[in-house]
């Protein structure tokens, strides 16, 4: 009731504006169903974190909208022959928004930093040696020279610095954090500013003034290309009820919002609104602990596999926008090949006969859920459940709020969990997300040597057929083993008043630079 109070406030008070005409043209007020979890990118985040803190901050590279990396800060990037050494050339002119120049040695404090265990950045094991790869060494010849040595060739080192996970491993201003180091606020070089984080409530935003595009921009690209602010400010207001949310877009009081599959249809009639239901590569999961006393038996695991009828599990949690993926790998990839799409079949029978393999005397199984309205997390538990149950396996659920199931999962404290993995664009770098060594982090799902060596081999190969037989087999392997249940990718839908040009959502997250707004509301 509480939440609903404050958002009754917020809407009220956007009347109130729109009525007076203070900054009624140059604001836009965005809903989202969840609070982020901190400011501070790739650190203590989700996707809906990252939809807010990527217009504040950005990297020395960035995705495209194909999925390939492209210089950002950075003016150039060069590769050495031996693949070992990278160097940077910063573009000239670029600010912070306390109005600093940005120079190598913002990058290099940058980089000291993340590599500083206490910072807890979620990248830090990718580049430290834990995983493979180390930087070595970094150098700043100039003011506008970064150079990055590694201990051997990758073919994905780019990719990862661009990763919206790790917050595109943001060049921060000093000012970001507090003269003990602790976190304060994120000063970057976004097209977006930000203002205040009212915990539960809203965080807002306003325009980088002094903001510049790539040189030669002509249009938006991912998160790279043209980038101007064309809005004085934005709200991300937090709505967690689905019909609230719609009931604002109606009203006008919300420009734009996460919506609910369900609600697509009905919006989609409403002549003040538009509905967008763009294509990602968020992969919807049950995880398996393969750990757990029970589930480390490869045959109950593939029994629950078998009791699955996954067709059906994507049409109903997707509201019949989605189609299976059993893939680690998105359908939009140049890598989903044939071979990616075998998958597990639905064979109740087969399910039973591998129950009785595997010993198996009706211990409960738990899936751990959530009940957060724009994921399918939910939909997907209770429908597991009831096919599971149909074989005879005592399938339970147990509803966590989002943040402690998350706090679970990177853990590993579960038995089963219904999931949902952000984006990511090169398969090597999905397949990662979920694989390793459970030891070292323990937040990992799939645990096994001969995968690890092949993805580990993806990682350095860049031939793209070879790469692609790599991919296969360990798809296979997959498929195989059942670490977890690969269901479908995500398409997450939102709504747009037609009063609002340039919106669009890319990877689950919106994109506000290049957004404007009409002269009056609707």
């Amino acid at each position: 009731m509480s939440r609903f109070f404050n958002f009754r406030h917020a809407a009220i008070a956007a009347a109130c504006l729109a009525a007076s005409g203070a900054f009624a043209q140059t604001s836009i007020t965005v809903a989202q169903p969840a609070d982020i979890r901190s400011t501070n990118p790739g650190v203590n985040r989700d996707n809906t974190t990252d939809g807010v803190v990527l217009n504040i901050v950005e990297g020395l590279v960035g995705y495209r909208q194909d999925g390939g990396v492209a210089p950002l800060l950075a003016q150039s990037v060069d590769v050495s022959t031996d693949g070992l050494t990278y160097t940077f050339k910063l573009r000239k002119g670029v600010k912070f928004h306390n109005d600093a120049p940005m120079t190598s040695a913002d990058v290099a404090w940058n980089w000291k930093r993340y590599m500083d265990p206490k910072t807890d950045w979620r990248c830090t094991a990718e580049y430290d040696g834990r995983n493979g790869l180390k930087v070595v060494e970094t150098t700043t010849p100039d003011d506008s020279t970064f150079v990055m040595k590694i201990n051997k060739p990758s073919a994905v080192f780019l990719d990862t610095l661009a990763r919206t996970d790790c917050g595109m491993t943001a060049i921060l201003h000093k000012s970001s954090v507090k003269a003990d180091g602790s976190w304060d606020k994120p000063v970057g070089t976004g097209p977006f500013k930000f203002v205040e984080w009212k915990r539960g409530e809203y965080v807002t935003l306003a325009a980088f003034k002094g903001y510049t595009s790539t040189p030669g921009a002509t249009k938006s690209d991912g998160y790279v290309g043209l980038k101007a602010p064309l809005v004085d400010s934005v709200k991300f207001l937090v709505v967690p009820d689905a019909a609230t949310a719609a009931a604002g877009l109606k009203s006008g009081a919300i420009d734009a919002g996460q919506i609910t599959a369900s609600d697509a249809q009905e919006l989609k009639n409403d002549r003040n609104l538009t509905v967008q239901a763009p294509p990602q590569a968020v992969k919807n999961v049950l995880l398996i602990q393969t750990r757990d006393p029970l589930l480390k038996n490869q045959k109950l695991r593939q029994a629950i596999a078998a009791s699955l009828d996954i067709e059906q599990i994507a049409a109903a949690a997707s509201e019949g926008l989605g189609s299976v993926n059993n893939s680690a790998i998105h359908k939009g990839s140049a890598f989903y090949s044939a071979a990616q799409k075998k998958g597990w079949r639905y064979d109740p029978a087969q399910a039973a006969k591998l129950l009785r393999e595997a010993g198996y005397k009706g211990e409960k199984i738990t899936i751990q859920t959530n009940k957060r309205a724009h994921v399918p997390s939910y939909t997907v538990a209770v429908l597991a459940q009831a096919m599971m149950q149909s074989v005879g396996i005592n399938a339970q659920i147990e509803v966590l709020e989002w943040a402690t199931q998350l706090d679970r999962y990177n853990s590993g404290n579960y038995q089963m969990s219904s999931f949902s993995y952000s984006s990511r664009l090169d398969p090597a770098l999905s397949y990662e997300q979920f694989s390793g060594p459970k030891d070292k982090q323990a937040r990992k799902v799939w645990d096994d040597p001969q995968a690890q060596k092949l993805i580990d081999e993806s990682f350095a190969e860049s031939d793209p057929k070879k790469r692609q037989v790599l991919f296969d087999q360990i798809h296979a392997l997959m498929i195989q083993q059942v670490p977890m249940v690969m269901l479908f990718n995500d398409l997450d839908a939102w709504a747009v008043r037609k009063r609002v040009s340039g919106f669009a959502v890319w990877e689950g997250k919106p994109r506000l630079w290049g957004v404007s707004v009409a002269a009056a509301r609707s």
